[in-house]
């Protein structure tokens, strides 16, 4: 049976392709679904990089903030955004964005991972039924 480092290269050793694949991974699931780029960026990081198990979901958030403005950006293009349904849903996650950015690093790594698979694992549940 091969282990997680026989198939995942940890730290790529300089190669550039690695991260490459994974931002391209991110940006597809994002740009498809309108989210969830994360779901697939934070396994990537913490399977494929040296990155601290404290360092993944700001690493995390790093790539999907951007990713996430050329989404909208090409959704732009395609015709006008809804930004009267939207508005409220941008006023909580800003709260909760800032809540979580001064209180977050107090909840255990371990409890992160468990809440985003229980999250994607629900969502996926609920689209299929």
């Amino acid at each position: 049976m091969l282990s997680r480092e026989a198939i995942f290269v940890k730290n790529w050793k300089g190669s550039a392709l690695g991260p490459v694949l994974a931002g391209a991974a991110a940006g597809a699931v994002n740009g498809l679904f309108g989210a969830g780029g994360g779901m697939v960026l934070v396994p990537l990081l913490t399977l494929c990089t040296d990155l601290e198990e404290d360092e993944v979901f700001p690493a995390s958030v790093s790539v999907i903030l951007p990713v996430c403005l050329v989404s909208l950006g090409a959704m732009a293009l395609g015709g006008p955004l809804p930004w009267g349904e939207a508005l409220p849903y941008l006023i909580g996650s800003a709260a909760g964005g800032v809540l979580v950015g001064l209180f977050g690093r107090k909840i255990p790594t371990v409890w992160l991972h468990r809440g985003l698979g229980l999250l994607i694992l629900w969502g996926g549940v609920r689209y299929l039924c």
